[in-house]
């Protein structure tokens, strides 16, 4: 039997069972139920307190549903069902950014240092030091970069200890908060479209194999999915020394081994040229 055959009071316990239920499983918990309330419009301007108990009872739900009431105490169904379950939905999310801005503003009491320390207060990153972006990044991406560091299987000195340190609720955290931070400002106008490193970053070399950056991290190395990260808002120095290390085999491959092999056919000239032009994204940005 369909909803709409059902008697209406009995539709209105169900849909209050169902909340009930729903409510029952958050953080909120039933005291929340049993205090919450709403108001209902009864006939004649006549206004009526209505709370979650007094909803539960059957004689109550039928003599509500009867007549103009029935639609008006659906709609306060709906208004109490959002008082019940908003802090449940945002508790969550909240406590979870909570810790993520903890982590990255504090660090843990492990003895994980604060990550803007090193990727600056936004999570821009640092050019002169070589600390890259992580605002932006894709969450998913982040974090396999951390368990790479933590294996060893992308070789950091600074970064390998610290990951070794974070728990799985850390980096779901962490990286969560730094993936919702905006990505930096790009410039209104890409940087010269000719020269060296315009051409491998735009057209690549297929004649050596070397497909265009752009083919797959995106016009003006914006970034496509959680597989390839952006390249604009890294500086040139980051992308040097990524490159190099997959050259060296100190950063795993990617996905197919596309990057190591794509690195290896580059030379020390075709890096310098490439990474400085997508640092140019970054260094002519308006602030």
């Amino acid at each position: 039997m369909s909803d709409e055959t059902l008697p209406r009071s009995t539709v209105f316990r169900q849909m209050v069972a169902r909340m009930r239920r729903l409510a029952s499983d958050t953080p909120v918990g039933l005291e929340r139920w049993r205090m919450c309330s709403t108001t209902l419009e009864c006939g004649a301007g006549k206004r009526r307190r209505i709370t979650a108990a007094w909803m539960r009872s059957s004689r109550s739900a039928t003599r509500a549903m009867s007549g103009r009431r029935g639609r008006r105490a659906v709609v306060a169904l709906c208004r109490l069902f959002a008082v019940l379950m908003a802090p449940a939905l945002i508790a969550g999310p909240a406590k979870a950014d909570e810790a993520g801005a903890t982590i990255a503003t504090k660090g843990t009491p492990a003895g994980v240092p604060a990550c803007v320390s090193c990727h600056g207060a936004q999570g821009q990153g640092n050019a002169i030091a070589g600390f890259p972006r992580l605002a932006g990044l894709p969450a998913p991406y982040l974090r396999a970069q951390l368990a790479a560091f933590a294996s060893g299987q992308r070789a950091n000195p600074v970064m390998m200890p610290f990951a070794k340190l974070l728990t799985p609720a850390d980096i779901q955290a962490v990286t969560a908060y730094f993936a919702q931070l905006p990505a930096p400002a790009l410039p209104k106008t890409i940087p010269a479209q000719t020269g060296p490193g315009a051409a491998l970053a735009l057209g690549g070399r297929w004649s050596e194999g070397v497909p265009a950056c752009v083919s797959c991290h995106g016009p003006e190395g914006r970034g496509v999915g959680i597989t390839f990260p952006p390249l604009a808002g890294q500086s040139a120095g980051y992308l040097k020394a990524q490159l190099e290390a997959w050259q060296h085999g100190t950063r795993p491959p990617g996905p197919l081994g596309l990057m190591k092999a794509v690195a290896g056919r580059l030379s020390a000239a075709d890096i310098a040229a490439v990474t400085q032009w997508f640092g140019a994204l970054t260094e002519g940005a308006d602030k």
